[in-house]
């Protein structure tokens, strides 16, 4: 009976180690798994490290307090079965080792897990970081593109409208009607008085002529066909010498030579050049008066060499004179100069302007702003602040997954407001970095990771764009 007492006891304590042990394991596995949850020891404010919270909490900016976690801890809680397949460079450059190094400043290489491992040329930044440099990112779309271009320019006098008084006869000039530079003149309003000799004798000529017409109206034809050829010939003569019309009828009345005639204005204007002076004596074609029409005037503008392709004949553009900061003027292109001024790189451009109240006055300054028809329709696009241009080529950091980032070639177009359009390196849905990509380009050595792309992986870049763009 002792015996089989004896045997019911090491079965039931058998039985109870076992499931002892069972339990157990169970417990360790799940107090195990829960150990490897890592939990923040505390948050630190974004921008301040000095500034904690021991509860999640937001900046006075709105950003949310970055999680502080034990790194030991989350050392040794690591999986262990996880296997590392290189290090890479703990600055983001495109070196990697197949055993642990130190890099140039003395810093460990980082482990790369299976799972984990990403592109040689890429960046990689802690979320922490992206977080903390504000970074941004758009993606590459499809829009219109307009550009608008401004140049500096003065109002300059119309040089179609310049009308020159010169006489085509020697003489003197007795006195002086217009007599100050500026001054406003009008159509048949007297210049100066003139005496000429010549002037004299063709009148003395004509009134001869019509003379021996009148008496031979009942002689010969022929005789009457002569006088009148003589009467016709020297009032042609008068013709030529700019008498106006009004002052040779009064020849006709008076029936006598007038030893001074007044030389009238043949058009409106403003006296800009006055070489006449009272009594001087003057030869045939001699410039005496320079008379500008200044209803219309014109802008001649300097325009960079980058922007005079976008600007065509018979455009219209906008401009604004710093004398009248509150008024806005509406002109054309009228003349695009065939010549580039070499010290500044610029061509001018000639825009006509209506200037009707006259306050447009030759010399002012300007500005014009011209905005070119759809330089590009439907044409993919990518923020000016999104390219870093290094002087030799033009780069764009891609987003390529959380803290990662990918230094990508491009070639762009002319800036057209505020966008470049893209003509090699991206393709439509690319996001890209538009906001502290400079500060990415310092935090993680963008020099070292362009450095270290090689020609074969810019290819492979361009061929997978190709291949999203016949996607797309």
């Amino acid at each position: 009976m002792s015996k089989i007492k004896l045997l019911v006891i090491l079965i039931l304590g058998v039985g109870l180690g076992f499931w002892v042990g069972r339990h157990q394991d169970l417990l360790l596995s799940t107090e195990g798994a829960s150990s490897t949850e890592r939990k923040p020891l505390y948050y630190r404010h974004p921008m301040n490290p000095q500034v904690t919270s021991p509860v999640p909490a937001k900046d006075e900016m709105g950003m949310d307090y970055v999680a502080v976690y034990d790194e030991k801890s989350a050392t040794l809680s690591a999986p262990k079965t996880d296997r590392i397949l290189y290090y890479r460079h703990p600055m983001g450059a495109a070196d990697t080792s197949l055993v642990p190094k130190k890099d140039e400043m003395g810093m460990d290489y980082l482990p790369v897990y299976e799972g984990e491992q990403f592109s040689p040329g890429q960046i990689q930044i802690s979320p922490e970081k992206v977080q903390k440099l504000g970074v941004r990112t758009v993606k590459v779309s499809h829009r219109n593109l307009n550009r608008t271009i401004r140049a500096l320019g003065s109002i300059q006098v119309d040089e179609s409208r310049v009308h020159t008084v010169a006489p085509k006869f020697e003489g003197w000039i007795q006195h002086l009607h217009v007599n100050t530079l500026g001054q406003t003149v009008k159509v048949g309003q007297p210049l100066f008085d003139v005496y000429s000799p010549d002037l004299l004798t063709a009148q003395q000529e004509y009134l001869i002529a019509r003379e021996g017409e009148q008496a031979l109206k009942r002689g010969s034809a022929q005789a009457l066909h002569t006088a009148e050829q003589l009467a016709e010939n020297a009032l042609q003569r008068l013709h030529y010498w700019d008498i106006a019309p009004a002052q040779l009828k009064r020849l006709e009345t008076l029936k006598k030579p007038m030893e001074t005639l007044p030389y009238l204005s043949a058009v409106n204007g403003v006296v800009v050049d006055k070489p006449a002076q009272e009594g001087i004596r003057f030869m045939p074609g001699e410039l005496l008066f320079r008379i500008a029409d200044l209803s219309k005037v014109w802008l001649l503008a300097d325009v960079f060499e980058l922007d005079v392709a976008g600007v065509q004949l018979g455009q219209q553009v906008q401009v604004r004179i710093n004398a009248y900061p509150e008024r806005q003027f509406t002109g054309k292109v009228s003349f695009i100069y065939p010549t580039l001024a070499t010290e500044t790189r610029t061509v001018k451009v000639r825009v006509e302007l209506s200037n009707q109240d006259g306050v447009l006055k030759p010399g002012l300054y300007g500005n014009l702003t011209l905005v070119t028809t759809a330089a590009a329709m439907n044409q993919l696009a990518v923020p000016d602040s999104a390219v870093i241009d290094s002087g030799t080529r033009q780069v764009v950091l891609l987003k390529k997954g959380e803290g990662r980032f990918e230094p990508r070639a491009v070639k762009v177009g002319l800036l057209s407001d505020g966008y470049y359009p893209v003509l090699e390196g991206m393709a439509d849905g690319d996001e890209v970095v538009t906001h502290a990509n400079f500060l990415i380009d310092a935090e993680s050595n963008l020099k070292s990771a362009l450095d270290g792309m090689t020609d074969s992986s810019l290819e492979n870049g361009q061929a997978s764009t190709e291949e999203s763009r016949g996607e797309h």
